[in-house]
C-alpha cells in the first residue's frame, strides 16, 4: 500500500512539472521563428548585438545584410549593396559592424545606429571568416580563393597591417592566447599560426574525414571541435595537439558552438538536422539528440549572453527564408 501510495505522489509530482530525478534533455527548444519574406536564397555566417538584441545575417545569395529584433523577433532592416556577405562582426565598443564580402574581396565597416558605410578594406581575393581580437584591438580576415592567407586589420587605427599565409584558403578559424586555429580543408589540414611571429608553426592532418570547415572551442579544457562535412566530429586536446575523439555526426556541418554552461555541443548540418552532443569529460561525448530542421540550414549561432541559439533557414522553391530561435534546454547527463 505505502509503494502505490508513493508511485501516485510521484506520478502526480511528474505531471504537475517538478523535477523527479530524472529530466529528458532534447538540447534545444524551438521558440520563435522569424520570416524573411524578401529574401532568396541561402546563408552565411551570423553576428548579435547582445545589448541590443539585434541579430545581423549575412543573405550571401541574396547579397544583402538582414537585421532582425530579437525582443520584438521580428525583421528590423534589409541592407543591401554587398557583394556576397560571408560574415559579420559587431563591436559593442565602437558600436560598428564589419562585414566580409567574398565576390570583392572587401571588409566593409558600418555604423551600428546608422547602418551607413564608413570605411571598406580590400584583400587580394575573396573574404570569408572573421575573428576579433579583443586585447589587441585586431579583426582578423580569412583570405583566398586561388592562395590563402589571414589578413589583419588594426581596428582602433582603422588600417590593415598585416597578414598570416597559409598553404591554401582558409575555412573557420579560432583564436585561443597567441595561437591561431585554421581549418584548411583543401589540405585537410589544421594549421598552428603564432600570433606574434605571425607564421604557421604547425600542420595537424586530419585524418578521420575530409573537408573539415566548421570549428570551435572549449578553452576551460582546451579542446578543439572540428566538423567534417561526410559527418564526422572530431576533437583535439590543445596540449598533447592530437585528436583524442571521433564521433558521427550528420553530413555537411556548417556550424558548431560550445555551451560552457551546459557542457553542450550544438552541430548545425546541412543535411537538414541539429546534432546536440553532452560533453560527458573532455574526453568524453553522448549523443542527445538530433533535431530535423531542412535540408541546407547549416548556418548557425549561438548566442551566449541571450542564451538563444539561432538558425537561418534558405529560402527554397516556395519555402520562405526564415530565422529559427531555439532555447537550450537544461538535463541531466
Amino acid at each position: 500500500m505505502k509503494k502505490i501510495a508513493f508511485l501516485f505522489v510521484l506520478s502526480t509530482l511528474t505531471m504537475a512539472g517538478f523535477p523527479t530525478g530524472k529530466t529528458k534533455n532534447s538540447g534545444l527548444k524551438l521558440t520563435d521563428t522569424i520570416t524573411l519574406p524578401n529574401v532568396k536564397g541561402g546563408f552565411d555566417l551570423m553576428a548579435a548585438d547582445v545589448k541590443g538584441k539585434r541579430l545581423f545575417v549575412s543573405a550571401q545569395d541574396n547579397h544583402t545584410l538582414e537585421v532582425v529584433d530579437l525582443n520584438a523577433m521580428k525583421q528590423l532592416k534589409s541592407l543591401p549593396g554587398f557583394e556576397e556577405p560571408k560574415w559579420v562582426v559587431y563591436r559593442p565598443e565602437s558600436n560598428r559592424l564589419y562585414v566580409a564580402t567574398g565576390l570583392d574581396g572587401k571588409v566593409t565597416v558600418l555604423d551600428g545606429r546608422t547602418y551607413q558605410t564608413i570605411k571598406s578594406f580590400q584583400f587580394r581575393e575573396a573574404c570569408n571568416n572573421l575573428r576579433f581580437d579583443v586585447g589587441k584591438n585586431l579583426l582578423y580576415v580569412g583570405v583566398g580563393k586561388t592562395y590563402g592567407a589571414i589578413g589583419i586589420i588594426d581596428v582602433q587605427h582603422d588600417k590593415i597591417v598585416g597578414e598570416i599565409a597559409l598553404s591554401k584558403f582558409p575555412k573557420q578559424f579560432e583564436l585561443d592566447g597567441n595561437k591561431m586555429y585554421v581549418n584548411v580543408p583543401e589540405s585537410n589540414t589544421v594549421e598552428v599560426a603564432d600570433l606574434q611571429s605571425r607564421k604557421v608553426i604547425a600542420t595537424w592532418p586530419v585524418k578521420e574525414a575530409k573537408d573539415n570547415v566548421p570549428m570551435a572551442i572549449d578553452r576551460a579544457h582546451q579542446r578543439l571541435f572540428i566538423g567534417c562535412e561526410p559527418g564526422k566530429l572530431i576533437v583535439y586536446d590543445l596540449k598533447t595537439e592530437k585528436a583524442i575523439a571521433s564521433v558521427d555526426i550528420s553530413k555537411e556541418a556548417d556550424g558548431i558552438y560550445y555551451d560552457q554552461k551546459r557542457s553542450q555541443i550544438y552541430i548545425s548540418c546541412g543535411e537538414g538536422f541539429i546534432d546536440v552532443f553532452s560533453q560527458v569529460t573532455p574526453d568524453s561525448y553522448k549523443s542527445i539528440s538530433k533535431i530535423p530542421t531542412v535540408k541546407g540550414a547549416g548556418t548557425s549561432l549561438f548566442i551566449p549572453g541571450l542564451d538563444v541559439f539561432i538558425l537561418a533557414v534558405p529560402q527554397n522553391g516556395q519555402n520562405k527564408a526564415e530565422i529559427r530561435v531555439y532555447k537550450p534546454m537544461n538535463g541531466i547527463k
